[in-house]
């Protein structure tokens, strides 16, 4: 039997609305802390911007996007319940923005690219798929100068493993949460 919980949106239109998700050892929304921070860094970019949320799990990182004004969100998540889950928020909240895609984050960004203006990175930190996605958005040109990068995990990263184009612009730590913004450089 599944557990269901919930996360706020902090800001926007739908500041205060609730997210429901299903409770899962694989799934761990950002913390409202975390978000509040990554959504002040982002204040100047956000409005009008295409962003993905690549490993969506609960979505609360596009449905925060969309709330600050972002234009468009594709969320890609491979497990099915958690977009069925993500697609049942959408309508609730009228999300018309968000586009659900359930498929591996791999496979999706071996395809036809387009260019993102914000990028949430955020797997399963047990998985360690940060550097191979990274590869990817590069190897597949999904970014362009000026593209901001948003990714965390559980240990601090070594700035160096970064793409030799991205300037680590933004960092902090909550609990045991390393958060990140990276801008693409050229």
């Amino acid at each position: 039997m599944s557990t269901q919980s919930n996360i706020r949106i902090i800001g926007g239109k739908w500041r205060s609305r609730k997210v429901i998700f299903e409770t899962k050892e694989t799934l761990r929304p950002t913390p409202d802390r975390v978000r509040e921070t990554v959504f002040n860094w982002l204040a100047p970019h956000i409005v009008a911007a295409t962003c993905l949320d690549l490993y969506a799990g609960s979505g609360a990182l596009g449905f925060e996007a969309l709330s600050r004004g972002a234009r468009a969100v594709f969320t890609i998540e491979q497990d099915r319940q958690n977009c069925l889950r993500i697609e049942q928020n959408k309508k609730i909240l009228q999300a018309d923005g968000m586009s659900v895609l359930q498929q591996s984050v791999a496979d999706w960004l071996t395809k036809d690219a387009f260019v993102a203006n914000i990028i949430f990175v955020d797997p399963p930190y047990k998985l360690n798929l940060l550097l191979p996605t990274f590869e990817l958005l590069e190897r597949y040109h999904w970014l362009q100068a000026g593209s901001l990068i948003y990714f965390e995990q559980d240990y601090p990263i070594d700035p160096s493993t970064l793409p030799e184009s991205w300037l680590l612009w933004r960092n902090s730590k909550a609990g045991n949460v390393y958060y990140y913004l990276a801008i693409k450089e050229y």
